[in-house]
């Protein structure tokens, strides 16, 4: 399952799935930047307390590693734990070591057709998915693993959104729209 925002373009939106990978990458990172003093923790002991499989959080942990976002300790009482302060690690970070990317630029990736999709070839849809990709990748360099660290509606203020909705606001769950 994917997470989905709706992404404001001038006067018109795009829907922008976060995957599964990203997702638990954020999870974890999360986890690990809460457990900070704890020392090395486990893939398994997250995967348990966060309730996520186990193959996908190796798999994640792996990639965090690879990454330099954390660091892992073998032995007895090995383990992972961040390489790095959780204010000096962005969202942005997390998302493209876990999933490579933050925004699937189809252009590259799937291309309709190879000559049209080229580079050489004028297209005038490339550049609003381009737009779409520096609005995502600011927004998501711009919160700090050490900001998802506080309360939920100390994250809303920070990142722009209403303070702390009312419970019986109905939008107060709702997904942002990411726009300017």
């Amino acid at each position: 399952m994917a997470l989905v925002a709706l992404v404001a373009l001038g006067d018109r939106f795009q829907l922008v799935r976060i995957t599964t990978l990203a997702e638990y990458g954020v999870i974890c990172a999360l986890h690990l930047a809460k457990r900070l003093t704890d020392g090395p923790v486990t893939g398994r002991d997250i995967a348990e307390r966060e309730r996520l499989p186990g193959d996908y959080v190796e798999q994640i942990l792996l990639r965090l590693r690879r990454a330099g976002i954390v660091r892992s300790t073998r032995g007895a009482h090995g383990g992972y734990a961040l390489a790095r302060p959780p204010a000096s690690i962005s969202i942005r970070d997390v998302i493209e070591a876990s999933e490579s990317t933050t925004f699937d630029l189809h252009c590259l990736s799937h291309p309709v057709e190879e000559e049209r999709c080229s580079s050489s070839h004028n297209c005038s849809i490339r550049p609003v998915w381009m737009l779409l990709q520096r609005r995502i990748d600011d927004v998501l360099e711009g919160v700090r693993l050490s900001d998802l660290l506080l309360e939920e509606g100390e994250v809303r203020a920070r990142v722009g959104l209403v303070a702390a909705a009312a419970p019986s606001d109905p939008d107060a769950r709702a997904l942002p729209i990411l726009g300017s």
